[in-house]
């Protein structure tokens, strides 16, 4: 499992376009909001949480068709898939991999783009916070919904139609937990629960997209 980890954060580190696009999308929705809203700090400061989870959760997007693409296209998922490595473990590996590549590195970029947004210093914290923890979630459903659309041909948007729906309660949770630090709230709560969801999606997408696998694979 570790190798197959290893294996695909090497290979998109080598490509590049999945992790450059993610992190320019992220910027260009962050710049762009100021442009459409108007330069007023008090609202800026108001949406930016949410503004940030959208971008964070539509950023995760845009490479989720490639989780298992290349793999289909050269036969490497069908020898994976004949081999005696459990397909549960091949779809952690996966999905770890994806927001090692993409997740983090976004989460990582949050705190800049905050800046820009107004953000005030209370919600950096719960932002990066709720986003290393929340992206987990949104890279396991996604790799679910890269393994219902393998083999399938212009399967991107069909992975984001599937995937979209299930994002809901991790940008409600993600959102609200920076949200209500900054309004001087207790944000423990939501936090724990988004906190419960992502352990839950860990502990149940890899063993749904192991069937989907081996349903497509058939």
């Amino acid at each position: 499992m570790l190798g197959l980890i290893k294996r695909d954060i090497t290979l998109a580190l080598r490509s590049g376009g999945g992790i450059g696009l993610a992190l320019s999308f992220f910027l260009l929705l962050v710049l762009f909001v100021p442009l459409s809203v108007g330069p007023d700090r008090e609202i800026l400061t108001r949406i930016a949480p949410g503004i940030l989870w959208i971008g964070a959760l539509l950023s995760c997007l845009l490479s989720l068709d490639r989780i298992f693409q290349l793999d289909a296209e050269d036969g490497t998922l069908d020898a994976l898939a004949t081999a005696p490595f459990p397909l549960t473990g091949l779809s952690s590996a996966k999905a770890f991999a994806h927001w090692a590549t993409t997740g983090l590195p976004l989460t990582l970029v949050s705190a800049p783009l905050g800046y820009l947004l107004g953000l005030p210093s209370a919600g950096y914290l719960p932002l990066i916070t709720s986003l290393a923890i929340g992206t987990m979630s949104l890279s396991m459903l996604g790799m679910f919904g890269a393994a219902v659309s393998v083999g399938i041909k212009r399967g991107g948007l069909l992975v984001s139609l599937l995937v979209l729906p299930l994002y809901i309660p991790t940008l409600i949770l993600g959102a609200q937990t920076v949200t209500r630090t900054i309004n001087g709230d207790n944000s423990g709560p939501t936090l724990a629960l988004l906190a419960g969801l992502t352990l839950l999606t860990v502990a149940v997408v890899p063993f749904a997209a192991s069937l989907a696998l081996r349903a497509n694979l058939r």
